[in-house]
């Protein structure tokens, strides 16, 4: 596999034929990651070994290779992090584990996706706290937009790192100041951030980042990771565990359950790691596989490559959109920037569906996407995208707007 922008396209034969703006919606996978499941599908077949017993810890040490890929991605410690079945999962998981009376309340934002405060909603489960809104100033959500927003029985702040609806990113360093100081955690949803934009977890005061792998990770085999950082660990409640996330006094599972001595009631500690936090049963092998297989291509590629790479194609984007008689969506200081860039025609949501749909007959993808009334026609902006794929895209919205 190349680890070169100029040569990496062809990880990607799609790019062949169509011209890809949409990694805020579904990514698409590398042949590298592909290649790595065909590999998994041939020994599940086939079992080249000895035993079932070494057959199912090969299975587990494959997807384990996601773990230190995770942890290099975000520079976090490889115990710290918990492998996931998508961000719905981890959000689940934070709500579960986050101790919450009646008369608590979270914090998040009025552009969030849905997604992001469902899984406080769940009244079956008795994880109901109060939830409040952050509202947005023009689209921007600045700390203090939280800060006011948070009293006493405030217990976390829940906050996409990039807002899906116009691609603003938060200054996380500025919020986990605030959480820090307020003694409630920051939780984290960072799958429109990682893969595109650094996240560093021994920089900022996040508690817990979620991130699956289906959109900026290129991995869309329903895998993703959940960080939880070792000093929060004793403050949230673990879920039901399943045995693969505990450990037996005295050796391993494979001596113990081929021992007479072995007892439905068997002596095991918790493990003292993010593992904790897993469902500790049979996992998605192909997904975690497939997941380790793309963040090593990203965490190859290096992420002052692919963010400086992004920048220059969204940079070039937003100022041939500026040229056209259109409103762009997106706020633009530089802090605050992602690879997501949204604009809007200005005719009403229909007009930019149509724009959308126009391209898409082009074998341009974009997306239309609105929370509260902000959003418009968005542009994801990958590290395989280039500037001509970004003149094709302008050249076609101007051709359809001068119609």
């Amino acid at each position: 596999m190349s680890t070169s922008l100029q040569d990496v396209r062809r990880e990607f034969p799609v790019l062949q034929e169509k011209i890809f703006f949409d990694s805020a919606g579904v990514g698409i996978a590398p042949i590298v990651a592909a290649d790595a499941i065909r590999k998994f599908l041939d020994s599940v077949t086939q079992i080249p070994v000895r035993s079932m017993v070494e057959h199912h810890m090969n299975l587990e040490e494959a997807r384990e290779r996601a773990r230190p890929e995770a942890a290099r991605l975000i520079n976090a410690s490889e115990d710290e992090i918990a492998l996931i079945e998508s961000t719905t999962h981890g959000l689940s998981i934070a709500a579960r584990a986050l101790p919450v009376e009646s008369g608590d309340n979270i914090v998040t934002a009025d552009l969030e996706f849905i997604e992001v405060p469902l899984a406080w909603r769940q009244k079956e489960t008795g994880i109901c706290p109060e939830i409040r809104l952050a509202r947005n100033r023009e689209g921007t959500l600045p700390p203090s937009a939280f800060e006011e927003q948070i009293d006493s029985r405030t217990r976390a702040v829940v906050v996409s790192s990039v807002q899906w609806c116009n691609g603003y990113r938060c200054d996380l360093e500025e919020l986990g100041k605030l959480c820090k100081r307020s003694g409630i955690l920051l939780i984290v949803d960072a799958i429109q951030q990682l893969g595109a934009f650094r996240l560093d977890a021994s920089h900022h005061d996040a508690d817990i980042v979620i991130c699956g792998g289906h959109k900026w990770l290129n991995a869309p085999f329903g895998a993703g990771f959940l960080y939880i950082r070792r000093e929060v660990w004793d403050r949230l409640k673990v879920p039901v565990a399943g045995y693969m996330s505990m450990s037996p006094l005295e050796g391993d599972w494979g001596q113990l359950f081929q021992s007479p001595e072995s007892v439905p009631l068997q002596p095991l500690t918790m493990s003292r790691t993010a593992r904790q936090f897993e469902n500790g049963g049979t996992a998605n092998y192909p997904g975690g596989i497939g997941l380790a297989a793309s963040l090593r291509m990203i965490n190859e590629l290096g992420h002052e490559t692919i963010e400086k790479h992004i920048r220059g194609i969204t940079d070039h984007l937003m100022s041939g959109l500026k040229a056209l008689p259109l409103r762009l969506v997106t706020p633009e200081a530089a802090s605050n920037r992602s690879g997501i860039v949204v604009f809007d025609l200005g005719k009403g949501a229909q007009k930019n569906i149509e724009l959308k749909e126009f391209l898409l007959d082009q074998k341009i993808l974009t997306s239309v996407r609105y929370t509260s009334g902000v959003g418009g026609l968005r542009v994801s902006c990958h590290f395989y995208n280039t500037i001509e794929d970004v003149d094709c895209l302008l050249n076609q919205i101007d051709n359809r707007i001068s119609i």
